[in-house]
Formats: structure tokens, C-alpha cells, sequence
């Protein structure tokens, strides 16, 4: 018994550390929660971003 013993706790601890590793890296992935810069240089006459169109009524 003892000679699995050893093998077995590095197993666990092994498991455990990736196993941190793993929810710490996806949660730091899925954490980009930032909404992009609109750009707003464009001339706003010319353009059809930000004015609702109708048609011709």
C-alpha cells in the first residue's frame, strides 16, 4: 500500500494546481468585459451611423 501512496497525494496535488490554474486562466479570459470606443470622426451629414432613416414620406 504505501508504494502507491506517494503517487496518489502528487496525483491530487498535481490535479488540484492544473485544476486552479484552469478556472483562474477561463475566468481571466471571459473577464474582457470592456465595451469598444465608438469612432465618431465621420461627418455626420455623409453618414448613416447614429440618425434613424425613414425613407421618403
Amino acid at each position: 500500500m504505501p508504494k502507491f501512496l506517494m503517487p496518489g497525494v502528487v496525483s491530487a496535488a498535481v490535479g488540484a494546481v492544473l485544476g486552479v490554474v484552469a478556472v483562474f486562466g477561463v475566468t481571466a479570459a471571459a473577464s474582457d468585459n470592456t465595451r469598444p470606443e465608438i469612432d465618431r470622426s465621420g461627418n455626420a451629414d455623409s453618414s448613416l451611423l447614429n440618425q434613424v432613416e425613414y425613407g421618403s414620406r
